[in-house]
């Protein structure tokens, strides 16, 4: 069986286990934000395996399959694609071809630097006759040249004199696992192979997105004997083979210089010159050049965005997993692109939108990178707006309703109590833009665009919601909340009160403008077609939402008629019997107490400062015990209010199960790709949860604990540009201004003054 080894910076698989390979193949996955890749064998392997090389933004609308058609369906579901295999090099040693699912090998091992951002893997291969020869790859998807990536595999010779020989090739004939028809998804361009380079292009069905791969390569320790130029399967198998000869003793290297571009960036009928000069480019340039400047843009990230903790290896291979993993699949350069719930490493959920964005990742990087990262996330959902008008057309409601799964803005989630019910992502959209707002100072996002997405969502609300007449209050009927184990509810406490709150911060925002902003917000007005009685309109529905709570109980009520249902607690569940989504009916998970996910304590969390102690300890106490965590989005809401309320224990936990989700696969899904998006709450675990971080009163706060078992941990924060370090330890908490202008903060409810270069100690 393999072992993964603990390491505060690398994942690493010691051994090799077959039933074990798509696991390792999903921790090891790597990106740039603009493509990336499983951490697929670069040799044979014809074992099970889900082989998965993604291109940003490049998708297809996979036809609905449902089995029976309602009114506002959407026609398709996004699918993110498998693309063109740029890794492959067919290795044969004295003509045998090294294939892992066949062959004899000893000390494997696959490691995942995540500092450097480097895939290596080493193995000894035993040949039929029981020659040893020793086999190390090395790759990196390139972060200082997007449309880059560089492979370096040797083969050393440790019993005799060997004939090897390589084929490193492109190979455009792939699928995807999850294609609703079995249908291939890709059309053969063009392509050309010669003895020194060769390229690949294919376009998407029905999309019509244009890729186009290109490689070059190099050997290094032996004379090429021979080389040949092989094209197959009609173009769309293209590479070089190379023959060598290794002495006993000596080694032989490949290098194989790849670049894969697409027409979302350069004109399709250019894109193979474009791939091909970059490849040459990067030949030029060398392996030990350009992974010296990949390894410099990671420095620079870990710099702004590592969390370090002393004490406790698990928690912090888990904080460093998770932070490489956010990184690699969004850089931020492109307003077009977003976060994928499985980013670069697999195909479930289609690699689109999901409100997890908003809710989830925005607080990442927002903390992590410069303002314009967190700004494209924004601005993604502002360029999308017309599109959000019309799925809520579709659906005969006024004003927007974003989409629940998307890739270009239409709605692409073919689940009736997902994409008619889950309402609530309006909330989280027009949440984003204070959080934004607040966090930054910079006002102007709101007053240009954001106010368009806050109007047209608060008509969506305003027509969405129901007037009861006799008691005066807004209801809204028939919806899921975030916890999904729950469908077709009335008043969900949490989309209501996101409701209310979207409606009255649409009004404040007017205000805000009217009296700060008056030439945007008179164009805005006329933009929009506002009129003073819609906006008393929506300030009147969020005066009146109906909020169900249990007054006896002291704590707001999930929905209406929560509290009739049997109430049982996860403890006093057989284990046998979880997860409840792989052992229950459907139907009896409906008709249960039981919890997915965060719901009203989500809600409490995003209006934090509208909250007493006392009620979230209320609140906390009485939906924890039902939530079976059976959602990634789950543990980390709950630790940061644990961690509030003063739950250090619990908060821990909480924290070592959403660090280590992927990593020790609670939810027996790691297979098929990482939970991408969730990873940014065990960034929100430490910093707002441990750390006690908020924004109040425009004022930047602090109230940070130690976790029992650790000596010390420390986290940056970019903030209004500034760079500040927080360390704490048991001798307190240090605070020091890295970067950037003095700054007052506070510190467990005191005003700290921070000046550049000077630590402060509490």
């Amino acid at each position: 069986m393999s072992i993964l080894v603990n390491n505060e910076w690398k994942i690493i698989q010691d051994g090799f286990s077959k039933e074990e390979n798509r696991f390792f193949e999903s921790l090891m996955s790597s990106g740039n934000g603009r493509m990336g890749l499983r951490g697929n064998h670069e040799e044979d392997y014809s074992g099970d395996s889900l082989k998965g090389t993604y291109v940003a933004g490049v998708y297809y609308p996979d036809k609905t399959r449902v089995g029976w058609w309602k009114n506002g369906y959407p026609e398709y579901f996004a699918k993110v694609l498998n693309a063109i295999d740029f890794i492959g090099i067919r290795v044969f040693i004295n003509g045998e071809v090294v294939d892992l699912a066949k062959a004899k090998f000893t000390n494997y091992k696959r490691e995942l630097d995540m500092k450097e951002s480097v895939l290596r893997r080493s193995f000894t291969f035993i040949s039929a006759d029981g020659s040893e020869f020793d086999i190390q790859a090395e790759r990196f998807v390139s972060y200082a040249s997007p449309d880059v990536a560089a492979i370096r595999y040797s083969v050393s010779s440790k019993s005799k004199d060997a004939e090897i020989s390589f084929l490193p090739f492109l190979d455009g004939d792939v699928k995807n696992e999850d294609a609703n028809y079995n249908e291939k998804f890709w059309d053969y361009v063009s392509s050309k192979a010669t003895e020194e380079s060769s390229y690949v292009t294919m376009k998407t069905r029905k999309t019509e997105f244009t890729v186009s791969a290109a490689f070059t390569w190099n050997v290094i320790g032996a004379d090429v004997v021979t080389k040949s130029a092989v094209n197959e399967n009609n173009g769309e198998y293209v590479g070089v083979k190379i023959g060598t000869k290794v002495s006993k003793g000596a080694t032989v290297t490949l290098e194989k210089y790849v670049s894969v571009v697409s027409d979302r960036y350069y004109e399709a009928n250019k894109i193979e010159e474009v791939a091909l000069k970059n490849a040459k480019n990067a030949k030029e340039n060398g392996y030990s050049k350009l992974l010296e400047e990949h390894i410099a843009k990671w420095a620079a990230i870990w710099h702004m965005g590592d969390i370090t903790i002393e004490g406790d290896v698990l928690a912090q291979q888990g904080i460093r997993f998770n932070i490489y993993h956010l990184n690699c699949t969004y850089s931020g350069d492109d307003p077009r692109l977003n976060i994928g719930p499985k980013g670069f490493t697999g195909e479930k959920y289609g690699g689109s939108t999901y409100w997890d964005t908003e809710a989830y990742c925005l607080y990442f990087y927002l903390g992590t990178q410069q303002p314009e990262i967190a700004r494209s996330l924004l601005v993604y959902r502002h360029n999308q707006l017309d599109k959000a008008i019309e799925n809520a057309q579709k659906l005969g409601v006024k004003g927007a309703l974003y989409p629940m799964v998307t890739m270009n803005g239409e709605e692409c989630h073919n689940e009736w109590e997902i994409t008619f019910e889950e309402i609530h992502r309006n909330a989280a959209i027009t949440y984003a833009i204070k959080n934004y707002t607040d966090y930054t100072g910079d006002e102007s996002y709101l007053a240009t665009k954001g106010i368009d997405v806050l109007v047209q969502t608060s008509r969506y609300w305003a027509s969405r919601a129901n007037y009861n007449k006799m008691k005066d209050v807004y209801m809204i009927l028939g919806v899921t909340g975030p916890n999904e184990y729950e469908n077709n509810v009335n008043n969900n406490w949490y989309t209501n009160r996101m409701a209310k709150w979207s409606l009255g911060y649409t009004v404040e925002s007017l205000k805000l403008m009217k009296e700060k902003y008056a030439d945007l917000y008179k164009a805005a007005f006329e933009r929009l077609g506002l009129t003073d009685a819609e906006v008393a309109q929506f300030a009147d529905t969020s005066s009146k939402m109906y909020l169900p709570e249990d007054k006896e109980l002291g704590i707001f009520l999930q929905q209406d008629g929560y509290l009739d249902k049997e109430q049982i607690l996860v403890s006093e569940l057989d284990k046998n019997e979880l997860p409840l989504n792989k052992k229950w009916s459907w139907d009896r998970i409906l008709r249960s107490c039981f919890i997915k996910q965060a719901d009203v304590l989500q809600g409490m969390w995003f209006l934090n400062d509208q909250y007493t102690k006392d009620q979230k300890i209320r609140n906390f106490d009485f939906y924890e015990p039902r939530t079976v965590h059976e959602s990634s989005l789950s543990p980390c809401v709950y630790s940061i209010i644990a961690a509030e309320i003063g739950r250090e224990e619990k908060a821990y936990e909480l924290y070592l199960r959403t660090a280590r989700l992927d990593l020790d696969n609670y939810n027996k899904d790691t297979d098929d790709g990482l939970h991408i998006t969730s990873m940014a709450g065990t960034w929100m675990s430490i910093v707002h949860g441990f750390g006690g971080m908020r924004i109040k009163d425009g004022e930047l706060c602090l109230a940070p604990f130690k976790p029992a078992s650790w000596k010390d941990y420390s986290f940056r924060l970019v903030y209004r540009g500034r760079l500040l370090k927080v360390n704490v330890s048991e001798q307190g908490t240090t605070l020091l201004l890295e970067e950037g202008e003095a700054i007052d903060i506070v510190l467990f409810d005191k005003k700290v003054s921070l000046k550049p270069g000077i630590e402060f100690k509490s």
